[in-house]
C-alpha cells in the first residue's frame, strides 16, 4: 500500500534547466528552473514555468524569447547559484564566473560552459495560478561536440545534465542506460 504525501508539487527527479534572458537594458540573465519540460515535437516546443515575482518573468515578457541551458554535474554549484540569487541586483554571469553567450536566433543568453544550449522563441504563455507557463518554440539546439555520440545524438554519460530531487531538495546526477526505448517493451 502506498503512503499519501498529500498535494504537492514533487517528483523524485525534474531537469535542472537554466533559463537565460536580456534585461530592458540587454544584461545578460540566468536562472535555474525546474518546472520545465517538453510540451511538443511538432512543432519543436519546450516550457518554463516560473512565477511572476522572479526577474526572468519579466525579461522574457520584454523580449519574447529565452534559451534553455543543460548544465552538467560539473557545474552544480552555479545552477545552484543561478537559481538562489536575483539577477535584479547584479551580474549573475560575472559572480558565478561564466560567460554569457549572445544567440544568434533568438534575443537571450546562454552559458558557454554548459554543454547543450536550447534557443526558444516565446509563442504563448498560460496563467496557472502562482506560476505562469511560458512555451517556447525551439529555433535550434546547440551542443558542445564533446556530449555527442558517433552519430551525432547527445549521449546523457557525455552531457551528465542535473536532476532535481523537488522532496528531498537534494541535486542528482542521470544514471546507466537501463534499455533501448520504444524497444524493450516489446518484449512482454
Amino acid at each position: 500500500m502506498k503512503i499519501s504525501l498529500g498535494a504537492k508539487p514533487i517528483a523524485p527527479a525534474t531537469p535542472v534547466w537554466v533559463v537565460g534572458t536580456y534585461d530592458r537594458e540587454g544584461k545578460p540573465n540566468a536562472m535555474t528552473a525546474a518546472w520545465a519540460g517538453i510540451c511538443c515535437s511538432k512543432p519543436p516546443c519546450i516550457y518554463v514555468s516560473l512565477r511572476r515575482a522572479t526577474y526572468t518573468y519579466g525579461n522574457i515578457i520584454e523580449r519574447k524569447a529565452f534559451t534553455v541551458i543543460i548544465p552538467s554535474e560539473d557545474h552544480v554549484k552555479e545552477a545552484d547559484y543561478f537559481g538562489i540569487a536575483s539577477g535584479r541586483g547584479g551580474d549573475k554571469f560575472a559572480a558565478a564566473g561564466l560567460t554569457p553567450v549572445r544567440s544568434d536566433l533568438v534575443d537571450a543568453p546562454y552559458v558557454k560552459e554548459f554543454p547543450v544550449a536550447i534557443e526558444c522563441r516565446l509563442i504563448k504563455t498560460v496563467e496557472i495560478g502562482l506560476h505562469t507557463e511560458f512555451i517556447g518554440e525551439v529555433a535550434d539546439v546547440k551542443a558542445d561536440p564533446g556530449v555527442l555520440d558517433g552519430e551525432g545524438k547527445m549521449d546523457p554519460a557525455k552531457v551528465r545534465p542535473l536532476v532535481w530531487n523537488a522532496s528531498g531538495n537534494t541535486y542528482h546526477g542521470v544514471g546507466m542506460p537501463k534499455g533501448p526505448a520504444f524497444s524493450i517493451g516489446k518484449r512482454i
